[in-house]
């Protein structure tokens, strides 16, 4: 069995240091990764980044990471990333990593996802360039997802985003705004792998469990959510009998 603590939208700023640590601690007793859904920092600033690498860095288990929106508020991606990075996090954009776990491999698939919204109530690439760009930007990260995915050889695959995949992890948002927090486009590059469980954040009002029209479970793990420094699911590598 492997165990995979997640946890997204921790949103932390300069006076969150050492808020989360405490908890994190004896990790490595409960969980063999952990994994962080974006949303990281409060406005994406360096310094901000610096607190979370001081929360999550040097724990007893592997890391790994996407940003999410807020992370990217500052515009400085890649500046947030080296300093997670400089920390020991693994912080994935359309990349794979995989983790051995007693005897098994766990390959996870990371992106940050994107907006444009679900089945029957989306955007697509018509009209104006901006609407096109913002379509087109959705697709870019979702194909590098399914590429990602795609590659891994590993007993078993995690899909991690900070955007939703599917709308049943939204349901409690307003509607309204289920374009600017997610894409069917995600699911279906999950769909297209079957991965054993899919991850997210980004909906602080939705709701926890969800699953793609793939039958692929899909966790909301904002922490508004699941109201915790991390939660726990495990997962159960495919015995190959020869």
């Amino acid at each position: 069995m492997i165990r995979i603590a997640a946890v997204g939208d921790v949103h932390l700023g300069e006076d969150a240091r050492g808020r989360l640590r405490p908890a994190l601690e004896q990790l490595g007793e409960r969980a063999d990764v952990l994994l962080l859904a974006g949303d990281l920092t409060r406005h994406g600033t360096v310094s901000e980044a610096r607190v979370v690498a001081d929360e999550f860095g040097g724990l007893d288990v592997p890391v790994v990471a996407v940003l999410g929106n807020h992370d990217h508020h500052d515009d400085k991606p890649d500046e947030v990333t080296a300093v997670l990075r400089d920390a020991g996090l693994t912080v994935l954009e359309g990349q794979t990593t995989t983790i051995s776990v007693d005897g098994h491999t766990l390959g996870v698939a990371g992106v940050k996802g994107f907006g444009g919204g679900f089945a029957g109530k989306c955007g697509s690439v018509f009209g104006e360039p901006e609407m096109k760009a913002f379509i087109r930007h959705t697709t870019e990260i979702a194909d590098s997802l399914r590429g990602a995915l795609g590659s891994l050889d590993t007993d078993v695959k995690v899909a991690l985003t900070h955007y939703a995949p599917i709308p049943d992890t939204l349901r409690g948002e307003p509607p309204e705004i289920y374009p600017f927090l997610g894409s069917y486009l995600l699911g279906e590059a999950i769909d297209d792998n079957a991965p054993h469980l899919a991850v997210h954040g980004h909906a602080h009002f939705g709701v926890e469990q969800g699953m793609t029209p793939g039958g692929v479970r899909v966790r909301n793990v904002a922490q508004p959510i699941i109201r915790s420094a991390y939660t726990v699911y495990c997962v159960e590598p495919a015995v190959v009998e020869v």
